[in-house]
């Protein structure tokens, strides 16, 4: 029977007697509370980030190699694969006491490597992308004679995959509207969609991809595979140039639709994700929770229930700072503006006051970087928390009206990877410069109490600050005092009480900010 003749029905069957258990487990499927609340929709986690290996690729690659001969197994194994894949075949070799061969892209996170060689897989790093990986692969395949194993486009593990269907409608049997399926070559959706369509065919199959990675998308639009010329690589377990044929083929026949997200959207579905769980998923792993919060948005759906297939955790910590940085923009929990405010005393002061009363209640800051570099306007770059979605321009308006010009900068690319960094440098205004590193409480007011009990006749010249969660803030400050008042500057660091080291004379400060 060749995959072009597999129907539903045969799929079906494939499915119900996948071999999978012997390694994976049957996955919880918990109710998001939180995010149920906030969308008035019921959304349930399928969580395969909690398998052996942290993602549901060990279903399909088990599956493949348990039905592979003894000669072929005695021989080896080899795939391609961007983590998730590999480690579900390393696992499975290791299992059935066979040769593992890993080819992986050079950008696949250390965290997949290393547990990939923990498992005993022969690790080979090829390439930018799976893609790049694939290729390489099949020489190696050639090469050694050894047997492929498909990362998607095989209907064994297409078959694997599936049973992560059947549990979602074996463990939940009432109302279920919609499932959301992250797509890389297309193998889970394949087999999430051929069981849904066989069993219940009243439920949607909806097919998530990041913006910069819809290979899937635009095939299904062109009716042909579409070879993507470059992917972004956020979502590494997703990053595919060219989907497979079969998973074409029944992604377009049995998809219901398709979305895309970015990946500020990803970052606030990690965060959404942890606030529920507690656990941290990999991006392609949020993918199905930001569409979900999309299509709620976009439908204005109440009422309705979603799962969401939390298909993989293997995520570098180191890559959490940037999670934990565009997760508030990504939910627009957070606003970012660029203010210009007269250099003149008292306007600072003023502009922090303003703050404090903006349309709404208070806001907290999240960002304040500011730079002296003219002697009649001020340009700083300023972070606020929101209450909702679309508040950022309304905002920047209040602050225009008052006589501080503001820009939204809260989606402008450039201001959120690098500006908000890049904000200082040599000032030759900057005279009589003492440059403090203080330790604020994070409460309202603290700054304010700062500025109050400043002399007149000082003026702040630098003042950095970002909000990392923490009880208290750092903040680095730059103030221009003249040589006579230091007794009277003294007695103001006293009376502040703030925790404070002076980098005056620190030989970074008089590289890179003093002229």
């Amino acid at each position: 029977m060749t995959t072009e003749n597999l129907k539903p029905a045969d799929y079906l069957k494939k499915i119900l007697t996948a071999r999978v258990y012997d390694v994976a487990v049957e996955s919880a499927l918990e109710p998001a509370h939180a995010l149920s609340q906030r969308l008035h929709n019921t959304v349930l986690l399928k969580r395969e980030d909690q398998q052996p290996v942290h993602s549901f690729k060990l279903r399909g690659a088990y599956n493949k190699m348990v039905h592979l001969t003894s000669d072929q197994l005695k021989q080896g194994v080899i795939c391609a694969s961007a983590g998730n894949h590999a480690q579900g075949v390393a696992l499975s070799a290791k299992r059935l006491g066979a040769r593992a061969v890993i080819v992986m892209p050079t950008t696949t996170p250390r965290l997949k490597v290393d547990a990939v060689r923990g498992f005993g897989g022969e690790v080979v790093l090829f390439g930018d992308s799976y893609s790049d990986a694939y290729a390489h692969s099949l020489e190696l395949e050639q090469q050694q004679g050894l047997t492929f194993v498909h990362p998607f486009d095989d209907p064994d593990v297409i078959a694997g995959q599936g049973t992560i269907a059947m549990e979602i409608l074996r463990q939940h049997q009432g109302r279920l509207d919609a499932v959301f399926v992250a797509i890389g070559g297309g193998g889970l959706i394949s087999g999430v969609a051929n069981y849904i369509k066989a069993v219940r065919p009243e439920i949607k199959v909806i097919g998530v991809q990041m913006n910069d990675s819809d290979a899937m998308m635009q095939s299904v639009a062109a009716k042909k595979r579409v070879t993507l010329h470059d992917v972004g690589l956020f979502s590494d377990g997703t990053a595919v140039k060219l989907v497979g044929e079969e998973t074409f083929r029944i992604a377009r026949k049995l998809v219901d639709e398709f979305i895309t997200v970015d990946t500020d959207a990803v970052c606030a579905a990690i965060k959404d994700v942890f606030v529920d769980t507690r656990s941290i998923v990999e991006p392609a792993g949020a993918l199905a929770v930001a569409a979900i919060k999309q299509y709620v948005a976009t439908h204005k759906t109440k009422g309705e229930t979603y799962a969401a297939i939390l298909c993989g955790a293997n995520m570098n910590f180191d890559r959490l700072r940037f999670v934990a940085e565009r997760a508030e923009v990504g939910e627009e929990r957070e606003a970012l503006l660029a203010v210009t405010i007269p250099e003149a005393r008292g306007s600072f002061r003023r502009f922090c006051e303003l703050i404090g009363s903006l349309p709404g209640g208070p806001r907290n800051v999240t960002e304040f970087n500011y730079r002296i570099s003219d002697a009649a306007q001020a340009h700083v770059f300023v972070g606020l928390t929101t209450h909702g979605k679309g508040e950022s321009s309304k905002i920047a308006a209040n602050f225009s009206r008052h006589g501080f010009a503001a820009l939204d900068l809260t989606h402008d690319e450039l201001a959120k990877e690098h500006i908000r960094h890049m904000v200082g440098g040599h000032s030759k205004l900057a005279q009589d410069e003492r440059l403090l590193r203080f330790v604020f409480p994070e409460r309202p007011g603290a700054l304010l109490k700062f500025l109050s009990l400043m002399r007149p006749g000082w003026n702040i010249s630098l003042f950095h600050y970002r909000n990392q969660g923490a009880d208290y803030g750092r903040i680095l400050v730059g103030l221009q005092v003249p040589a006579a008042d230091d007794a009277d500057f003294a007695e103001f660091l006293s009376t502040v009480g703030y925790p404070y080291v002076e980098e005056t004379t620190n030989p970074v400060y008089r590289m890179f900010l003093q002229s």
